[in-house]
């Protein structure tokens, strides 16, 4: 009898998961269906903003002029940052000056404001 009651309980597994892979087969289409509805309804309120972008001008000419006299000034400290580290680094290269921390500390701004003005530069002007 033991047998016959473990031969059968595999079996009963199997039909439960065959049953649960059925049942998700049949809920997933209906899941789909509900997505593309929402997706319709995103286009439509995506179109609405688009069209309301392109009756207001965002970018006049003032505000460009301002964005290239900030990325300018940026700029102009970055590559200063750049050369005093590139002069203390040969110091202490070929001199053999004591000026590490120096270096270190100038590199450190020289990269941090490298990374803000390629940042600032890719958002503001990357659509070009």
């Amino acid at each position: 009898m033991t047998s016959v009651r473990g031969s059968s309980y595999p079996s009963l597994i199997a039909c439960w998961l065959i049953t649960a892979v059925l049942f998700l087969f049949c809920a997933t289409p209906t899941a789909r269906a509900d997505e593309n509805v929402q997706k319709g309804d995103s286009a439509k309120v995506m179109e609405a903003f688009e069209q309301q972008a392109s009756q207001i001008k965002v970018d006049r000419p003032s505000t460009i002029q301002k964005k290239h006299l900030t990325m300018f000034l940026l700029g102009v400290p970055l590559l200063i940052l750049l050369l005093i580290t590139g002069a203390l680094g040969i110091a202490m290269g070929i001199y053999g000056k004591q000026v590490f921390v120096l270096h270190m500390i100038s590199a450190g701004l020289t990269i941090t404001l490298a990374f803000v003005h390629a940042i600032v530069g890719v958002i503001w002007f990357y659509p070009f």
